[in-house]
């Protein structure tokens, strides 16, 4: 028998809190890795690669539905490779709190790159929420001190990365015949890719992979991240998008809150504030999403 709509719902909400919980903790892990001498291309190569050359024969299965779009996939998982590349090593290499906030930005590029390239729509809600976000940010990185420091490169990488990751979403937007599940694992084969043409250039040496360290991945690997992924996927398939986005906000706050009681990273009473209308600009997008979606349904007679 089919499940409940309601039970179905429900299964769907608490899946996008655990992919939230850890999204939101991969920073853990991750400063673990980079502990042990991985860099974030080394760190990109061996365990997002890992899953990628896993999801290789599945993608390949569905060839026949992504084929007539092949070259849309192909540049969004090369988008969405490259995001996370400059989110792990970001993460890796910078505070994690100041990187997640930058990488939240997002919605402002995505509202921006979806009406140059789709043409949809920017209504006032979408507008107060990129104001509200651009401000946020310049109060995260300094506020009137904002030009008398540079920002620092995990900063940059964090911008990159939710840069990157809007042109990926945008792009899986226009690929509307490509498989929820290839678009998903096609971003891993494109971390696994630009990984390997990154790391050689950037002059990036492994360090002695050990046992232990091996078994640490392939955990990391095939069970964080698959578990992310599939919690991530089954909540944003049964649920409309804009509520989905409102949950998934959670990982921003899982990574604020834990970075700051376990990582014991600070903000100032300035920065503090920036990160509020950051995530009000995130909520903002949501609800814009949310009344699009009903209007779509259930149009005027």
């Amino acid at each position: 028998m089919p499940a409940h709509p309601v039970h179905s719902e429900r299964l769907a909400v608490a899946a996008l809190f655990v992919s939230g919980l850890l999204w939101g903790l991969t920073w853990i892990p991750l400063k673990h890795f980079a502990a042990q001498g991985l860099s974030g291309l080394g760190m990109t190569l061996l365990g997002y690669g890992v899953v990628g050359v896993g999801a290789l024969p599945l993608i390949w299965l569905q060839r026949r539905s992504w084929k007539p779009q092949s070259g849309w996939l192909i540049s969004a998982a090369l988008a969405g490779g490259a995001a996370n590349v400059c989110f792990v090593t970001a993460l890796m290499r910078g505070e994690v709190v100041r990187v997640m906030l930058m990488f939240y930005l997002a919605p402002v590029w995505g509202v921006l790159g979806a009406r140059a390239f789709l043409g949809e729509p920017v209504t006032r809600l979408r507008v107060t929420g990129v104001v509200i976000a651009v401000v946020g940010a310049v109060l995260v990185l300094g506020g009137p001190k904002l030009l008398a420091a540079p920002i620092s490169l995990a900063e940059v990488l964090g911008l990159a990365a939710g840069l990157l990751y809007a042109a990926q979403n945008i792009v899986f937007r226009a690929a509307d015949r490509v498989p929820v599940s290839s678009k998903a694992l096609s971003v891993f084969v494109g971390c696994a890719f630009v990984s390997a043409v990154l790391f050689p250039v950037a002059g990036d040496a492994l360090p002695p992979i050990s046992v232990a360290l091996t078994l640490q991945l392939i955990a990391f690997s095939g069970i964080w991240m698959l578990l992310a992924m599939w919690t991530t996927m089954y909540g944003v398939t049964h649920l409309e998008a804009g509520r989905a986005a409102v949950l998934l906000v959670f990982e921003l706050a899982a990574a604020v809150a834990s970075a700051t009681i376990i990582g014991s990273e600070r903000l100032s009473g300035l920065e503090w504030f920036g990160a509020a209308l950051i995530t009000a600009a995130a909520f903002l997008e949501a609800r814009g999403d949310s009344r699009e979606e009903r209007k779509t349904a259930c149009p005027k007679s």
